[in-house]
């Protein structure tokens, strides 16, 4: 019996070490190089931006009327959102289409000191399509789109945190 618990507790102390030493850390907030950033919030790309900026408690945005208090600022440039007819059947309806989300920004200083020259950040994502069920496919679409403005957003914050002096 006491061979047992005695195998128990190493097998036990084992494989905490193992997943301890294993490099695991769950995803932390960015450290960013400055402390306020101004921003324009006219768009949903760049409205979860600053839901996003918001969450990470550690960069204060401004909006872009007190420009001259902020020590960023944040540009963009343009955002496009696509679509693009893969295939048809033989009636000529389209059956798969691929929409795309491309943001292109830049962040300068407010005296115009280029921190990230423009950049270009791009998201695909195919769907399948069908007459019958065009409302379902639209909000299909949306959905879509949301997600890849999810994962817009989180290389943005990922290029901001890379700017390491001002």
């Amino acid at each position: 019996m006491a061979t047992t618990s005695r195998r128990s507790l190493l097998l036990a102390t084992g494989s905490v070490l193992a997943l301890a030493g294993c490099g695991f850390k769950l995803r932390q907030a960015p450290d960013f190089a400055f402390q306020t950033i101004a921003m324009p919030t006219n768009t949903a790309y760049l409205n979860q931006l600053h839901r996003a900026i918001g969450i990470s408690g550690k960069l204060k945005v401004l909006p872009m009327a007190e420009v001259d208090q902020a020590e960023t600022v944040f540009e963009v440039l343009g955002e496009t959102r696509d679509r693009l007819v893969l295939s048809t059947n033989s009636a000529g309806q389209v059956r798969e289409m691929q929409l795309f989300l491309r943001v292109r920004f830049k962040l300068r200083t407010p005296a115009g000191k280029e921190l990230i020259p423009p950049s270009e950040m791009m998201q695909s994502r195919d769907i399948t399509y069908n007459e019958t069920a065009a409302l379902a496919k639209e909000s299909e679409e949306q959905l879509l789109y949301r997600d890849m403005v999810n994962d817009i957003v989180q290389q943005t914050l990922r290029r901001l945190a890379a700017v390491k002096a001002i």
